[in-house]
């Protein structure tokens, strides 16, 4: 059974930084690209990061490209997600999901999701 269990998320004043993790179990973790998503209250869901398997490739939404970094760790399973320079608009919950495929910015494209974390950044 794939598991995608999220961690890391809370309060935070704007300018602040968090760091996501997401633990990933049941799945052969080196074949899957890993991403990012975020859906904040009365919107919908959106692409945040995104990393291809060998972790060469990555992928960023516009509104977070120079403060968020993804990464993942190949051993431990794990897919991380370095917020930095933190806004009110980045408040939402953050999803890790995985990819079977090429890696992508579409969520459809992913097949396993986590239950998600609550990032909130004050202003």
């Amino acid at each position: 059974q794939v598991q995608l269990v999220e961690s890391g998320g809370g309060l935070v004043q704007a300018g602040g930084s968090l760091r996501l993790s997401c633990a990933a179990s049941g799945l052969t973790f080196s074949t899957y690209a890993m991403g990012w998503f975020r859906q904040a209250p009365g919107k919908e869901r959106e692409f945040v990061a995104a990393i291809s398997w060998s972790g060469d490739s990555t992928y960023y939404a516009d509104s977070v490209k120079g403060r968020f970094t993804i990464a993942r760790g190949g051993i431990k399973n794990m897919v991380f997600l370095q917020m930095n320079s933190l806004k009110p608009e980045d408040t939402a919950v953050y999803y890790c999901a995985a990819d079977r495929g090429v890696v992508s910015t579409v969520d459809q494209n992913y097949v396993h999701w986590g239950q998600g974390t609550q990032v909130t950044v004050s202003s």
